[in-house]
């Protein structure tokens, strides 16, 4: 309501952007009831993350987090007006990360691992990120801000602005899958699996029997070397496995600015 007591239009203040996303930028005033407000969005926003880091994304919805919260399903929708603009606030929330200003620029493969390590560590904590649907491209607050951080590396790439957000949509990419997969695992871990029996160690001796090298005859050497299921590290060479695939992404990128730089 306006000082005149007629309803406010929403819309003199999201720009035309959907509600949701208005949210997160702080251009739709929080509603108030009489001298004291009863909730607040951040308050929503935090115990619906909980939920969430505690029992997954399923265990999300508008009446739970109202009850924790000791209130109805309907004095949250005063607040935020769906579901789906409350999973907006939740990943805007969790992209609220400290990144490094003192970071050397010019170094941009070091800006650039920094980029894709932090990625992954918002999948380490908080699992349920992986679960969130994507609408598009980012358009947040916090997630701008984390691709502006990352184009400072790139500021001085002879190549196009749409080269540079195809470079970090690649990243993004595999900071997602890596995400992922090691959610998969800490999960497999946790549910009472061990390292040796996700990774197939136990399964050794079996596999050495079953892949014949008539059958197999490019897998078979590795599955006798142990190479295979890792029991034999000691000519491993690459590192942890996410750091291999970074710097071989890293140095396509940096093969292909060479290459730029000469056109």
């Amino acid at each position: 309501m306006n000082e005149n007591g007629n309803k406010t239009d929403d819309r003199n203040y999201t720009k035309g952007l959907p509600h949701g996303i208005a949210l997160t930028w702080g251009l739709i005033p929080e509603p108030k009831r009489g001298p004291k407000r009863e909730l607040s969005i951040p308050e929503i926003v935090s115990t619906a993350v909980a939920l969430a880091d505690k029992d997954g994304l399923a265990a999300v919805s508008m009446s739970r987090v109202a009850g924790a919260l000791g209130y109805t399903a309907m004095s949250l929708y005063r607040y935020i007006p769906s579901k789906d603009d409350l999973l907006l606030l939740m990943q805007e929330a969790i992209g609220d990360i400290p990144l490094p200003e003192d970071q050397d620029p010019d170094d941009w493969r070091g800006m650039m691992r920094t980029f894709v390590w932090s990625t992954i560590q918002i999948y380490k904590k908080h699992p349920w990120f992986a679960d969130l649907p994507i609408y598009g491209a980012p358009i947040t607050p916090h997630s701008l801000r984390f691709v502006d951080w990352a184009l400072k590396g790139m500021r001085d790439f002879p190549i196009s602005g749409y080269v540079k957000m195809s470079i970090i949509l690649l990243l993004s990419s595999y900071a997602r899958a890596c995400g992922i997969l090691q959610r998969d695992m800490d999960r497999a871990f946790s549910s009472g699996t061990s390292p040796g029996e996700f990774s197939g160690l136990s399964y050794s001796a079996a596999l050495k029997e079953l892949v014949t090298p008539e059958q197999f005859p490019y897998l078979h050497p590795l599955i006798l070397s142990g190479e295979y299921t890792g029991e034999d590290e000691a000519d491993n060479d690459v590192g942890n496995d996410i750091e291999f695939g970074l710097e071989r992404i890293l140095d396509g990128v940096e093969h292909y600015l060479v290459s730029a730089a000469k056109r």
